[in-house]
């Protein structure tokens, strides 16, 4: 059994900057598939960046080149640095994790066994 517990989200002036974190427990973040994704109220729950086991990261066309993940073996955290944020990217992110997905699946949600509680990001003037 994977645990996963996201941090780091709060609110934001469009223009500005976050880090969210995802701390694992159970299994290492370099041996787990592991992703990003969001859900704004209203609207279905999205892919947002993946990584591989191997450390190749996919984005969503929404965020390329204003998001990166990456991870940190020793903290056995995943991270998400959000920059350039704007209104839409306002939504609730949660992190999961797998010990396998398809790699053309990766920002699909379904592919995921374990998942996070959460953490609110607002982007707001």
């Amino acid at each position: 059994q994977v645990q996963l517990v996201e941090s780091g989200g709060g609110s934001v002036q469009p223009g500005g900057s976050l880090r969210l974190s995802c701390t694992a427990s159970g299994d290492t973040v370099d041996t787990l598939w592991m992703a990003w994704f969001r859900q704004a109220p209203g609207k279905e729950r999205e892919g947002v960046a993946s990584i591989t086991n191997r450390g190749t990261a996919t984005y969503a066309d929404a965020v390329k080149g204003r998001f990166t993940i990456s991870r940190d073996t020793a903290k056995n955290t995943l991270y998400l640095e959000m920059s350039s944020l704007k209104p839409e990217d306002s939504a609730m992110y949660y992190c999961a994790a797998d010990r396998w997905v398809s790699f053309s699946l990766t920002l699909l949600e379904s592919q995921y066994a374990f998942r996070g509680q959460g953490t609110q990001v607002t982007v707001s003037s």
